[in-house]
């Protein structure tokens, strides 16, 4: 089934759908300012609206009209005999869409809303110390250029979706909900500031080890969790029926593996944590709860519900890991867990697909839909999403690190050294978020 052939109920349960994804952006956006200082509350939240606009504008402008739709305008290569679909060729301003609540139109909706919750997830590895213009201009490269192009790659019908077309791999790469689309592109994104930028000031002590900086509000971060799944409900069955084909009749079966992957991550990284600290740890298991949303995504419309909780479970073991291991070993420094939840966990939600993906027969209505049935046979899909995976470590991840390289040479990312002592919502915002309150300072930290 192709996006043009949803009929008049399918695109008004898209529609609503859709209208859930807000709730994600909001979750996240409460997760990444509670697990800061609150000192950096309303810096956090504030850049979380920049953030939202920039995203949407730059879209609107270019963002679409790199990425496009399936089976619109496209520049194709012709490469030893095979045609490989590259970059959209849409006009930029949205001109040629009819915002009308066609199918087109739809997925153009919840592209914007994807690329605004991509371009959120950064904010959460470098909360505290990035500057307020330079979050914005970071935006536009990714709701510009990163997220685009990808997007094209797997959502538009470019040459990673046509893989299984072209040379007999599965159904080409999938990515139902946005493993990789969105959480993936976001989370290496997150990994490039927090390597561009270094540490929060005092977060490594003169012999290198790294101290406990706290979030400042656990009921922001649980709240958030809630309202992401929620929000991830929207955006899972949006995606796997405007991307991949997906019969709206099977978003039962979304929402449930998209539950299982939560809830089932969620009880993991609580056990874990009891296990090796005495007490479960609130913040790790509201990370890994998001951890089992992001791995969940890609496979929730074609994986059976065991899968769902065993995606769920891997998920929310690998979270508390790779916080540690980055944070020890690798001296990055990532407030909110962005890195291993977004990044770590869509990666191992790519390839969970392959592993365990139980695709739906199609209808055969035509000789040309046998001869496509055809050449999808075989044990290909494996491979198809190992190749998603090699494209997103070797070259999104050197293109977003790139480009914020380069813009950080004329648009310095971090803050004055006064402003992280400070706070940025004085510094930057000129008033603090609770001024009621006494906000803790970290002068014990200082070397």
């Amino acid at each position: 089934m192709t996006v043009s052939l949803l009929s008049e109920s399918g695109m008004a349960f898209v529609m609503l759908s859709t209208l859930l994804i807000p709730l994600a952006i909001a979750g996240l956006a409460l997760i990444n300012a509670g697990l800061g200082r609150s000192r950096n509350a309303g810096h956090v939240m504030m850049s979380c609206l920049c953030v939202i606009g920039v995203a949407a504008g730059t879209y609107f402008l270019c963002g679409f009209a790199w990425q496009g739709t399936i089976g619109g305008p496209a520049h194709i290569a012709r490469v030893a005999g095979t045609d490989w679909n590259w970059l959209a060729a849409e006009p930029a301003f949205f001109r040629g869409v009819q915002i009308n609540g066609s199918p087109a139109s739809l997925a153009v909706w919840m592209q914007m809303l994807a690329v605004m919750l991509a371009a959120l997830i950064p904010m959460g590895a470098a909360a505290e110390r990035w500057r307020l213009g330079a979050v914005c201009a970071s935006t536009a490269l990714l709701a510009g250029i990163t997220y685009p192009l990808f997007g094209h790659w797997v959502w538009g019908g470019g040459w990673l979706a046509e893989l299984g077309v072209n040379y007999g791999l599965g159904h080409g790469f999938v990515d139902a909900g946005g493993s990789a689309t969105i959480q993936v592109v976001g989370g290496l994104t997150a990994l490039s500031m927090a390597w561009i930028m270094g540490p929060r000031r005092g977060k490594y002590t003169s012999e290198g080890m790294p101290t406990a900086i706290p979030g400042h509000h656990a009921v922001f971060v649980l709240f958030g969790c809630l309202m992401a799944w929620a929000g991830w409900l929207g955006l899972n069955v949006s995606g796997a029926v405007l991307f991949s084909g997906m019969e709206p009749r099977r978003a039962v079966l979304v929402a449930v593996n998209t539950t299982f992957a939560a809830g089932s991550a969620a009880l993991m990284t609580l056990l874990v944590t009891r296990l090796r600290f005495g007490k479960p740890d609130a913040s790790l298991t509201a990370n890994g709860w998001v951890a089992g949303l992001a791995a969940g995504s890609a496979g929730c419309a074609f994986v059976p519900p065991a899968a769902g909780i065993l995606i769920g479970l891997i998920a929310g073991l690998l979270v508390p890991f790779a916080i540690e291991n980055l944070e020890l070993r690798l001296g990055i420094d990532d407030p909110g867990g962005a890195i291993s939840v977004h990044a770590i966990g869509g990666l191992w939600g790519i390839l969970a697909l392959g592993l365990f993906e139980r695709f739906p027969a199609p209808v055969l209505n035509t000789a040309d839909d046998l001869a496509r049935l055809t050449s999808l046979s075989g044990v290909g899909q494996g491979l198809a999403q190992l190749i998603g995976v090699a494209t997103l470590i070797g070259f999104v991840l050197p293109l977003t690190y790139g480009l914020n390289w380069l813009l950080n040479r004329f648009v310095p990312h971090r803050v004055a050294p006064e402003g992280e002592r400070q706070g940025l919502d004085l510094y930057e915002l000129g008033a603090g978020a609770y001024p009621e309150f006494m906000t803790h300072t970290d002068e014990f930290f200082q070397r």
